[in-house]
């Protein structure tokens, strides 16, 4: 809602707050600017969260925060991906109790979509960008028909949230629209924007991106739970009998938002938040490691983990430290309620960045090389208030393969490739002849569509649909 105070004295009261910040010089062209101009910038210097930011210069702007090494790291208890004999009706148990909570409508998908894919050289929200090895299917796709199929097969009103950016949240909701939502009721669609946090130079003064405007960031993906909160979507949660969040960022298409076990272990446990993780490439893998530090699960990126713990093994010679985080989540929604309804605060992380900007002559700057400090918090960060949190190892090449980069490790390519590899395996297991080159690598281009299997299990179940694959081929099977 806009703020119907009179404008000039919300241009003295803003003054005042930036003059006992040292930061009025982003009112230095206030005269020449537009009504609207002025309007933009009073809304944003009205949201910015000077408490907050003034505690964070001093620390995380004028200086380079010291994350010390909590005194006592362990690996965590992980759940395998593969249960012993013994855990083996655990597991089924787990499955069907997965499969009783999304029957009776108490999971909602919840996906992180603030990127733009600039750096995949695509104008647009990073969800519209066709990801598929065939058919030029994009990541919102992919969800929008993992979903529709997952309400077909469990005769539910699964409700999909999408986090948005101020940068991107017009294009998305202009996106989905223009796809007619992929066939999913549009009221079961709920868009809202994450919150927005000043970028500032290394002197700690706040940027501004045009003379009328600040230079603005989103907050990171751990603000996502207080932006549930305070755009309404977690009541519109209780209001659906929503208990359980799965949460997933944009960029995997591999992502299995809907599984019965991970859902299952995760109510059977008690857990308040659930984690994936898989077993790391290698000792540093720039990957999140999940550990238990001082008693509490914890993730620690892996710019911050000791050489030490990163290298260390077992008596056998496999490695110690080995969960990888993959940034796919359940959250309880009574957990998300309470950390948010105590005044929670997720720590800041420094995130030094290349962020254009207007100088003191007015004049407009693109940086080759950093020269400000964002500022983001980090969803796993919540991870140490929750009670009984659970972690489940799953298989790299089934459920992860990030679009971060055109090409090279975690790009389009790569994933294109990972979603070859998998539909191929898919295939194979079912007993279908899936042609190969001498080197072993696939000789055809497939993609299976959501609608058709959402893992190999269903590919068994549905083998007589399954056309005949010859060398060469190129196929979206649906």
């Amino acid at each position: 809602m806009e703020n119907d105070t009179d404008p000039t004295r919300r241009y003295q009261d803003q003054l005042a707050t930036l003059r006992r910040s040292n930061q009025d010089h982003v009112l230095r062209w206030w005269p020449e600017l537009s009504d609207d101009q002025q309007k933009t910038l009073l809304r944003q210097l009205e949201s910015v969260p000077w408490p907050v930011l003034d505690r964070l210069i001093p620390t995380h702007v004028l200086a380079t925060p010291q994350q010390g090494t909590p005194a006592d790291i362990r690996p965590p208890v992980v759940h395998p991906k593969s249960p012993s004999p013994s855990e083996a009706t655990v597991y089924d148990d787990a499955r069907q109790t997965g499969r009783d909570l999304l029957r009776a409508g108490k999971v909602a998908a919840f996906t992180v979509a603030g990127g733009q894919g600039t750096r995949l050289g695509f104008d647009g929200p990073k969800g519209a960008l066709a990801v598929t090895p065939v058919g030029d299917h994009s990541l919102f796709e992919i969800f929008a028909e993992t979903i529709k199929e997952a309400r077909r097969r469990y005769d539910a009103p699964i409700p999909w949230y999408i986090m948005t950016s101020p940068a991107n949240h017009g294009q998305t909701l202009d996106f989905l629209k223009q796809h007619d939502f992929f066939a999913l009721p549009e009221t079961d669609v709920i868009f809202f924007s994450q919150g927005m946090l000043p970028a500032l130079d290394f002197e700690g003064r706040l940027l501004l991106e045009e003379k009328g405007s600040l230079a603005l960031a989103p907050d990171g993906h751990g603000g996502s739970l207080t932006a549930l909160v305070r755009n309404g979507a977690l009541e519109d949660m209780r209001s659906r009998g929503v208990e359980i969040i799965s949460y997933f960022q944009i960029d995997n298409p591999l992502v299995k938002p809907f599984d019965p076990l991970f859902l299952g272990l995760h109510a059977q446990t008690g857990s308040e938040m659930s984690i994936k993780v898989t077993r790391k490439a290698d000792d540093l893998e720039r990957v999140g490691n999940v550990c238990v530090c001082d008693g509490k699960v914890t993730v620690i990126e892996y710019s911050d983990f000791p050489d030490e713990f990163a290298h260390a093994r077992n008596p056998d010679g496999t490695r110690k430290f080995d969960a990888g985080n993959l940034a796919i989540h359940l959250l309880s929604v009574d957990f998300v309620d309470r950390v948010v309804g105590q005044s929670f605060q997720l720590p800041f992380r420094r995130a030094n960045k290349k962020v254009a900007f207007v100088d003191r002559r007015g004049e407009a700057v693109a940086p080759d090389k950093p020269n400000a400090v964002k500022l983001e918090t980090f969803i796993f960060d919540v991870l140490p208030l929750a009670d009984n949190p659970m972690v489940l190892e799953v298989d790299r090449a089934e459920e992860f393969s990030p679009v971060k980069n055109l090409t090279g490790v975690d790009s389009l390519d790569s994933s294109r490739r990972d979603q070859i590899a998998r539909a191929c395996r898919w295939l194979e297991a079912a007993g279908v002849d899936v042609p190969r080159t001498q080197e072993g690598q696939p000789d055809v281009t497939l993609c299976i569509a959501p609608g058709f299997a959402l893992d190999a299990e269903d590919i068994r179940a549905r083998k007589a649909n399954l056309p005949r694959l010859h060398p060469g081929a190129s196929l979206y099977i649906e």
